[in-house]
């Protein structure tokens, strides 16, 4: 073989292949959550509450539920089983004492209009289907105070729904931010919003 055929070879070997340069941007959400119409909001399990604002996590629910609402690109659902996707919310706190398993984070029979939709529906408790039990965790369910170093930050986690245990796996995507809960304008909605319109684009431009 010739120098000239070995420099070319060598050359094939080092380049990229060509169609990789074209290749669209990543698709950021899988398929199934573009396809996906129902979603349930719940409180992320075992959360500790600041004793000086112990509706935190349930304002941050209703905020996020609100501003789904609004949005009006899904259907909310109060049942694990009907849900496409699950959301978990979180209200982050610098630390200090807290209440965990508050019975405030129960939630009652709901009627809650928002721009002309209403959410009507009903369930006591954190369904107890989302995480399986037999991995471990505390087994008094009861309202306790404790001591909680933990982010700031508030956490938006969205799952995927239709398992036995949707928060056992890991999140299919997830927002952190300071404040990013906080009525009325949900900025992490909004960002998910976004990253949802972002992979509605990409999914329509494969070939």
């Amino acid at each position: 073989m010739s120098a000239r055929m070995v420099v070319f070879f060598l050359a094939v070997l080092v380049l990229p292949p060509f169609g990789h340069a074209k290749n669209k941007k990543k698709q950021v959400l899988p398929d199934y959550v573009l396809r996906a119409q129902t979603v349930l909001v719940v409180i992320h399990p075992d959360p500790g509450e600041p004793v000086t604002d112990p509706l935190a996590n349930r304002t941050a629910r209703d905020n996020v539920e609100k501003a789904l609402m609004k949005w009006g690109r899904f259907r909310l659902v109060t049942d694990a089983q009907t849900a496409d996707l699950i959301i978990a919310v979180r209200k982050g706190h610098a630390g200090g004492p807290t209440i965990n398993n508050s019975p405030t984070d129960n939630r009652p029979v709901i009627v809650q209009p928002t721009g002309g939709d209403t959410r009507a529906g009903g369930h006591l408790g954190r369904p107890p289907d989302l995480t399986d039990p037999s991995l471990g965790g505390p087994t008094n369910r009861g309202p306790q105070i404790g001591n909680e170093i933990g982010a700031s930050e508030d956490t938006f986690e969205i799952y995927r729904g239709g398992l036995e245990y949707p928060l056992d796996s890991s999140p299919v995507w997830r927002y952190i931010a300071k404040n990013s809960l906080n009525g009325p304008q949900v900025t992490a909605v909004e960002q998910f919003q976004k990253v949802l319109s972002e992979s509605e684009k990409q999914h329509q431009q494969k070939p």
